[in-house]
C-alpha cells in the first residue's frame, strides 16, 4: 500500500466484518485491523499521530466501544481522531451514548457500501478542516493578544497625560495582577479561576481607573492632602468607572466588560468591609476586584507621586502586611509575600522594555503591515476550498447537513440540503429568518444554540429531539452538532457543524414526550409539578442523611411594566433572560423552575450558611436587562429544623415573599417566626 495514504483503524471483533469495511475503503486509506478494544488501544498509543479516523463497533470481548471512547476521552485521542461507530444495535440509548462520549457519527449494520463511503469521507473531510481552521485562527488568535496589549498600553499613556502619573502604572498593574492569580491558582482551587480568566482579569485591570476621567484636574492632581468635599469627589470615580463601563451600548454582557465592571467599582473594597464605595466585605468582593487592589496599592506604594516618594518594595511590603493600607484577603497576602522576589526583576523588565518612546506606533506598523493582510487572503481562500469539498460531500451522502458559525452568525447548507429544506443556501442572522423558522421553530432553534453556547472543548457534541417541518411534513428529527474551537480555552465556540436525522423510534419519541411535560415551553426551565415532585424527594433524604436545602420563592415586581410599555415579546424576553440567569449562576444539583406567570422558585444546597449564596445569586439575577430594570422580590426558607412537607415549606417561603413585597420591593427576607401569624392567615397570596 502506499504510504502516502491516510490510515483508518477498524475495530471489530468479527473478521468478516472487518474484511468487508476494508474492502470498501482500502482503495482510498491505508487499512489498520484491531479484533477488540484492548488491541486498538494499544494501536493507538503506537501510531496516534497516523491515524486519520476510525471505525468502532460496540460489543467486543475484552473491551467494549464504549470503554474505547472513555479511554480515548481520558488520553485526548478523541480531539484529534474522529469515530464513527459500527454496530447492529439501534437502540437511542446506545447512539446517544455514542454520541455523548465523542463519536462523530453511527453507521448500523448490515453496512451499505456507499453510506459507509459517503460518511466516512464526509467526516474524514471535516476533521481535516477542522484541524487547518485551528491553524488558520492561529494569526487571528495571535493578533487579538497584540490588540489586547496595545490596548493596556494605550491607557496607559492616557492616564499619564490626564493626571500626571507614571505611564507605568496601568503596566504594572497588569501585570502584578497576572502573577497574583497565576499564584493563587496554584495555591487554592477556591475561586475556580480557568487561564481564560486570568488573561481576561489581567487586561481588564487596566480598566480600574478610567473613572478619573470625570474628575477634576485639580483635584485629580492636588500635591497635598484632600479635604473632606474632595476625597469625596475622588471616591466617586469608582462609580463613574463603572458607570461608563455600563453605559457602552450592546456590549454590556461581553466578559471584558462584566469584569472590568467589577474591578472599576471596586477596587477600592476592602477585606473588612471598611473600603468604598459598597462597603463590601470578605469574599462578597469579587476577587478580581480585589487582586486588582493589591495591585494597585502595591504599585501605588512602590512608584513616585505628586504627593509622595516612592517606597521600596520590602518597606511597601511590610506597610500592606501591617494594615496600614487596609485590610486584604489574607490568601492574596500569602501570594504577594510568594511573589515578591520574582515581582522586582519583571516590574524592571517591563518598565525598561516600555520606555521606548516609539514602541506603540511600532506596534500599530506591525499589526498593519502588509504581509499579514496577505495571509488572512490566503486563510480566506483555503477556507473556502475546504467549503466547497464539504458541501460536494454532503450532497452525495443524501443527508441533511449544516455549518453554523457565531461570529457573523450564518447558517450553512449544501444547495442540496437548501432545496430539500426550502430554505436559502446561506442565512444569516438564522432566528431572524422567516424560511428556516418555519423549519426549526425561533424558540427551539435559540435553545439549541444555548445548548451550543455551553459545550466545552472536551465536551463538544450535542444531540437533542425537536419537532421540524421538513419538507412539508412536520417530523420528529433528532439534531446533532459538534462544535467546533480555535482555542481550548475560548469561553465560546467559534460554530458548529452537525446533521438532522428523522427520529423513528416510537420509545424515543415517548421519551421525548414525557421530557417535555416536565418542563415549561417559554423558559426551559423544569415547571412546578415536575419541580415539586423532586424537591420532595429531596426533602425526604435531607432528614435522613443530615443535608440542608433552601428553597427560594421570587416574583418579578414589574413584569407589567415590560409588558406595558416595551411590549408582550419583550415581556417573554425578560423571562427567558432572568431564567438563563438562573441556570448560569446554580449548580447542577440545583433545581430551577418556573411556577408560571413572571413567578419562579429555586432549591439549592448548602453547607453552613444559605445566605452567601442567596445573596450572590440575588445579585446576579438582578442586574438590568436591555436598560430594563430588573426588579424581584424574593422570599426564602430553609429546611434547617424543619419537619413538613414541600408544600408547607413553599408556603414560608411564600409568605416571606409577599413580606418583602408589601415593603422596600427588589430585596430578599428569609422567614422568620415574626411573619408566623400572616401565614397562618392564609391572607398571603391574596394581598399581593
Amino acid at each position: 500500500m502506499s504510504g502516502s495514504k491516510r490510515k483508518i483503524l477498524i475495530v471489530d471483533d468479527s473478521e468478516l466484518n472487518r474484511s468487508l469495511l476494508a474492502d470498501m475503503l482500502e482503495g482510498s486509506f491505508e487499512i489498520i485491523e484491531a479484533e477488540n478494544g484492548t488491541e486498538a488501544i494499544a494501536i493507538l498509543q503506537e501510531h496516534e499521530l497516523e491515524i486519520s479516523l476510525m471505525l468502532l463497533d460496540i460489543v467486543m470481548p475484552q473491551m467494549d466501544g464504549f470503554e474505547v471512547l472513555s479511554m480515548m476521552n481520558h488520553t485526548g485521542w478523541i480531539k484529534m481522531i474522529p469515530v464513527i461507530m459500527i454496530s447492529a444495535e439501534t437502540s437511542g440509548a446506545y447512539i446517544d451514548r455514542a454520541y455523548d462520549l465523542g463519536a462523530v457519527d453511527y453507521i448500523s449494520r448490515p453496512f451499505d457500501e456507499r453510506t459507509v463511503k459517503h460518511r466516512v469521507a464526509c467526516n474524514f473531510m471535516l476533521s481535516v478542516r477542522q484541524k487547518e481552521m485551528s491553524d488558520m485562527l492561529t494569526d487571528q488568535i495571535y493578533q487579538k493578544e497584540k490588540d489586547n496589549s496595545l490596548m493596556i498600553e494605550i491607557l496607559s499613556h492616557i492616564v499619564e497625560f490626564r493626571n500626571g502619573e507614571s505611564g507605568m502604572h496601568v503596566l504594572h498593574v497588569n501585570m502584578i495582577t497576572q502573577m497574583l492569580l497565576e499564584q493563587l491558582v496554584r495555591k487554592t482551587n477556591k475561586y475556580h479561576l480557568s487561564q481564560a480568566d486570568i488573561r481576561f482579569i489581567s487586561t481588564a485591570s487596566a480598566l480600574h481607573d478610567i473613572g478619573k476621567i470625570s474628575v477634576p484636574e485639580e483635584i485629580l492632581n492636588k500635591p497635598g492632602r484632600f479635604t473632606p468635599e474632595e476625597f469625596e469627589i475622588m471616591k466617586s470615580h469608582t462609580v463613574e468607572g463603572a458607570n461608563m463601563l455600563a453605559a457602552i451600548p450592546f456590549r454590556k454582557n461581553e466578559t471584558l466588560i462584566k469584569i472590568g465592571y467589577d474591578i472599576c467599582r471596586h477596587h477600592h473594597e476592602r477585606y473588612d468591609g471598611k473600603g468604598y464605595p459598597d462597603g463590601l466585605k470578605g469574599d462578597d468582593i469579587p476577587i478580581a476586584a480585589q487582586v486588582v487592589a493589591l495591585a494597585d496599592v502595591y504599585d501605588a506604594l512602590t512608584s513616585e507621586r505628586c504627593y509622595k516618594k516612592a517606597f521600596d518594595s520590602d518597606t511597601a511590603i511590610n506597610m500592606i502586611l501591617n494594615g496600614e493600607c487596609g485590610q486584604f484577603n489574607p490568601l492574596l497576602l500569602e501570594c504577594l509575600k510568594e511573589i515578591t522576589p520574582k515581582l522586582k526583576t519583571e516590574l524592571k523588565t517591563v518598565s525598561l522594555g516600555a520606555n521606548a518612546e516609539n514602541k506603540l506606533q511600532d506596534s500599530v506598523k506591525q499589526i498593519l503591515r502588509a504581509d499579514k493582510v496577505a495571509a488572512s487572503h490566503r486563510s480566506i481562500y483555503l477556507f473556502e476550498l475546504e467549503r466547497q469539498k464539504f458541501r460536494f460531500l454532503s450532497d452525495i451522502s443524501g443527508e441533511i447537513i449544516f455549518e453554523y458559525t457565531s461570529v457573523p452568525e450564518t447558517l450553512q447548507f449544501s444547495e442540496w440540503c437548501a432545496e430539500f429544506l426550502g430554505v436559502p443556501v446561506r442565512i444569516a442572522d438564522p432566528s431572524e429568518c422567516e424560511e428556516w423558522t418555519n423549519v426549526f421553530p425561533k424558540e427551539d432553534f435559540e435553545k439549541f444554540l444555548n445548548r451550543l453556547k455551553n459545550t466545552s472543548p472536551e465536551n463538544s457534541v450535542v444531540t437533542e429531539k425537536y419537532l421540524l417541518n421538513i419538507n412539508g411534513q412536520q417530523k420528529w428529527s433528532k439534531v446533532i452538532a459538534k462544535t467546533l474551537w480555535s482555542d481550548s480555552e475560548a469561553e465560546a465556540p467559534d460554530g458548529a457543524i452537525g446533521k438532522i436525522v428523522d427520529v423513528n423510534d416510537e420509545t424515543e419519541i415517548m421519551e421525548l414526550l414525557e421530557k417535555q411535560a416536565e418542563h415549561d415551553s417559554k423558559t426551559g426551565l423544569l415547571n412546578h409539578t415536575a419541580a415539586k415532585n423532586r424537591i420532595d424527594t429531596l426533602i425526604t433524604e435531607a432528614r435522613s442523611r443530615g443535608k440542608r436545602y433552601a428553597l427560594a420563592v421570587m416574583d418579578l415586581d414589574n413584569m407589567k411594566k415590560a409588558n406595558d410599555e416595551h411590549g408582550h415579546l419583550f415581556g417573554d424576553e425578560v423571562l427567558c433572560a432572568l431564567a438563563d440567569r438562573m441556570r448560569e449562576n446554580i449548580r447542577v444539583t440545583d433545581i430551577a423552575a418556573r411556577m408560571g406567570g413572571d413567578e419562579f422558585i429555586l432549591f439549592t444546597e448548602y453547607k453552613d450558611s444559605s445566605l452567601p449564596q442567596i445573596k450572590r445569586i440575588f445579585k446576579r439575577i438582578t442586574v438590568p436587562f436591555r436598560n430594563f430594570e430588573v426588579s424581584i422580590s424574593m422570599g426564602v426558607a430553609t429546611t434547617e429544623n424543619f419537619e413538613g412537607t414541600y408544600d408547607d415549606l413553599f408556603k414560608m417561603a411564600d409568605t416571606a415573599m409577599y413580606t418583602v413585597k408589601r415593603g422596600k420591593k427588589n430585596n430578599f427576607c428569609y422567614f422568620d417566626e415574626s411573619m408566623r401569624g400572616l401565614l397562618e392567615s392564609g391572607e398571603v397570596r391574596n394581598d399581593g
